[in-house]
């Protein structure tokens, strides 16, 4: 899936937000959400394109309902596709999650049937510019954004950290106008086998033997993944989550309080955290 968020969505969702660090919604922008999931589950359909690009062969719908028109994506992916265990019920849940934890970083995703075939439809992504763009062309960010990208980078690993996510690239990272981060493709995330719950996705012993390391991130979402339990979890996802999955984010929540207070003692405090 590429670019699943509508520009529209974009601008009136981070207009207030300026350059802070981790993305907050008013109380009026949620409420704008919310339409926005309405109306991905209801709007007619008016037009479909494949989009070409992907594993998971994801199309792009146009959606109308009353005078609004908008693009959205949407996929179906299940089972073992390119060598991967693929999931249409993981976007739901990462974007799920990431209200939980107040990222704000995922557009709109919500379930919807199409063909007879059950699947996870977003809100399409026209963004400025997709991180694989930006280190192709050597793009330069303005100086007043680069200290706010520097703070996504290392929200989206501990993000990615905690629902397992395999699958993050530079082509499913994007920056919006105003150098925000948005995040798509979670249909490969969630993992519970042994070996994503034995190491992150992110930190000094990532899994691939890479470290991908979390130098610093808000206090307030460090508090929130602390905060997190089976049943918040489980009333968040509903039934998108196996019981299994849901106890291998905890396994994790675990692992990244680790890697987080690990990093806290090597950086200090006034480091880490803003």
């Amino acid at each position: 899936m590429k670019r699943c968020f509508s520009m529209m969505f974009l601008f009136f969702l981070f207009l207030a937000a300026e350059l802070a660090a981790l993305p907050q919604f008013t109380s009026e922008e949620i409420a704008g959400r919310t339409a926005w999931e309405e109306f991905l589950k209801t709007a007619d359909i008016i037009g479909v394109k494949e989009v070409g690009e992907g594993v998971t062969k994801p199309l792009r719908l146009t959606l109308r309902k009353g005078e609004v028109v908008h693009d959205a994506c949407w996929k179906c992916p299940s089972g073992i596709q390119g060598g991967f265990l693929e999931g249409w019920q993981y976007e739901i849940a990462a974007y799920q999650i990431d209200k939980l934890l107040g990222l704000n970083m995922i557009p709109p995703t919500v379930e919807r049937e199409y063909k007879s075939k059950k699947g996870a439809i977003s809100l399409w992504a026209d963004s400025k510019i997709r991180l694989l763009e930006l280190l192709e062309k050597n793009v330069q960010p303005p100086a007043e954004a680069a200290d706010k990208l520097e703070k996504h980078k290392y929200i989206v690993r501990a993000f990615d950290a905690l629902i397992a996510n395999e699958d993050r690239n530079q082509q499913n990272i994007l920056y919006t106008e105003d150098w925000r981060t948005l995040i798509i493709d979670h249909s490969r995330g969630f993992r519970s086998s042994e070996e994503f719950t034995e190491n992150l996705m992110a930190g000094k012993n990532a899994r691939g033997g890479k470290p991908l390391l979390i130098r610093k991130l808000p206090r307030a979402l460090v508090e929130k993944i602390r905060g997190l339990s089976i049943e918040s979890i489980k009333q968040a996802v509903g039934p998108y989550l196996s019981d299994t999955e849901i106890k291998a984010v905890i396994i994790r929540q675990g692992l990244v309080l680790m890697e987080i207070d690990a990093m806290i003692k090597e950086l200090g405090e006034n480091v880490f955290y803003y």
